[in-house]
């Protein structure tokens, strides 16, 4: 039992001791701090007794006042008595994104002429062709829509009352002519480039039916002439060496053909005078 209050003793003179050491360690080096560093003492004036510095006092500023924010003294000092300009300089933000003008105002904004295009965008974009409905033959290569009268590009006119003469007789070439163009046309649609100066009853103008050039087709059955350096005299000379339209006989001359099979009875019937078409 002695043995154990006196282990017990040591123990807790022990830690006194330590205890004691840690406390003369910690004063020590409070000493040391205190005096390698003077006390400063913070002041803190109360709100109260605040003036207002020199500076606040040359620099008016009124809530109530729109141009108030406009208004600034210079950095040095330095500069005019009074209120700046309305005018301050802008600082671009982003370049890249945002067009800001050199400088910002408080006049009203004006507007302004715009810009001409850059390119004439009329003039850039083609023209639809025209399509007109119920064409009516007037004579080979000239055709009647409702109010207009279009004369096919790239051919003379011809007169429905042109007449042929061929083995010593004259036939009504001109009506015989119409007649192929009208069965041509078969009441299809035709699509024409008419140009933007056509004015009057008749213009002139370059079209097609189907995909086909009719001047191309009348030049090559021999029904119409081409214009002088056109591309279709070639075409036009091909069909006056075939006899083809006006260059050859009557169409409606049926004695030219001869007859598949002999027929007594067939003589008679040649004689006889052909139907007027």
């Amino acid at each position: 039992m002695r043995q154990q209050l006196v282990s017990l003793a040591g123990g807790i003179a022990a830690l006194a001791l330590y205890t004691g050491i840690l406390y003369a360690g910690a004063a020590t080096i409070r000493d040391r701090e205190s005096s390698a560093t003077p006390d400063f003492v913070l002041e803190t004036p109360e709100m109260g007794e605040a003036e207002p510095t020199a500076e606040a006092e040359d620099v008016p500023f009124d809530m109530t006042d729109p141009q108030a924010s406009d208004t600034t003294p210079d950095a040095g000092g330095q500069g005019e008595s009074g209120s700046r300009s309305a005018e301050t300089a802008a600082r671009a933000i982003e370049p890249q994104q945002f067009g800001l003008p050199d400088k910002v105002t408080t006049k009203p904004l004006e507007r302004i002429e715009p810009r001409q295009p850059l390119s004439n965008t009329s003039k850039d974009k083609p023209k639809a062709p025209t399509i007109l409905q119920q064409p009516v033959a007037l004579a080979a290569g000239l055709i009647r829509f409702d109010k207009l009268t279009l004369q096919l590009d790239g051919i003379e006119a011809e007169a429905a009352e042109r007449t042929c003469e061929s083995g010593g007789k004259t036939w009504p070439c001109g009506m015989v002519a119409r007649t192929a163009f009208r069965n041509f046309l078969r009441a299809r649609a035709v699509s024409c480039d008419i140009p933007d100066d056509g004015t009057g009853d008749t213009v002139t103008a370059h079209c097609t039916v189907g995909g086909q050039d009719p001047a191309a087709w009348l030049v090559a059955n021999g029904w119409a002439t081409p214009l002088s350096g056109s591309a279709l005299e070639e075409q036009a000379e091909a069909a006056r060496k075939a006899k083809l339209g006006f260059y050859g006989d009557d169409p409606r001359d049926f004695r030219q053909t001869p007859m598949p099979f002999d027929d007594p009875s067939a003589a008679a019937t040649m004689d006889e005078p052909a139907p007027d078409l």
